[in-house]
């Protein structure tokens, strides 16, 4: 269930800090939530996918604790990036 190449790479134009970033954290969090969103609309159908279910949440709490490090080093980045992305209600 990866991203698709042409998906990725949007994301990496899109929240890349200059050409080929793949490591920032705003682009490990926009990959992060790209594929929470696919495996929780899998969930829809598969609901009984236990083993693809825990796989879902190492993603959340990786990208959980890769937010709480941009909160702790530059709060108007984080604000900005969960704005960008539509999560957490903000």
């Amino acid at each position: 269930m990866a991203l698709a190449k042409q998906e990725k790479e949007e994301i990496l134009q899109r929240f890349g800090q200059h050409e080929g970033d793949t490591g920032s954290v705003e682009v490990q969090v926009a990959l992060l939530t790209q594929r929470i969103r696919q495996l929780t609309e899998h969930f829809g159908v598969h609901k009984q996918d236990f083993h693809s279910r825990r796989g879902l949440q190492k993603m959340v709490a990786r990208r959980r604790r890769l937010l709480q490090y941009v909160k702790s080093r530059d709060p108007r980045r984080y604000a900005r990036l969960i704005r960008e992305l539509g999560i957490r209600g903000v």
